[in-house]
């Protein structure tokens, strides 16, 4: 178990994308302390531009919108990365995305 801090604050989308991300790609079992920036003016002036900020037990970070990408590289430069489900995620953004109501059949997009 790996044991990760994440400073946060309330309704932050970027936070909760690196959240669901990190839950997708950690090969390992993680326990993540949340940390409400807003409610500490220290905590605030440090990580207010910043968030979210994932940090390890050794206190090296990862900073700011973290594309999937760079949070794998975070993850797999420890050891942590769940390598079949970092390639199932790439596939999934290879895969051609077709507008509502539309199907594919033998290569063909007819729309519904």
């Amino acid at each position: 178990m790996i044991h990760l801090t994440l400073y946060t604050t309330l309704g932050c989308h970027l936070c909760e994308t690196l959240e669901a991300g990190l839950s997708r790609l950690a090969g390992v079992e993680v326990r993540l302390t949340r940390v409400e920036i807003s409610e500490d003016e220290a905590l605030l002036a440090r990580f207010g531009e910043r968030i979210p900020v994932l940090v390890d037990e050794a206190g090296a970070a990862l900073e700011g919108a973290a594309s999937p990408a760079r949070l794998a590289e975070w993850l797999a430069a420890r050891g942590w990365l769940d390598d079949s489900a970092w390639q199932a995620m790439q596939g999934e953004a290879d895969a051609p995305s077709e507008p509502g109501g539309a199907v594919r059949r033998r290569g063909r997009r007819y729309l519904g």
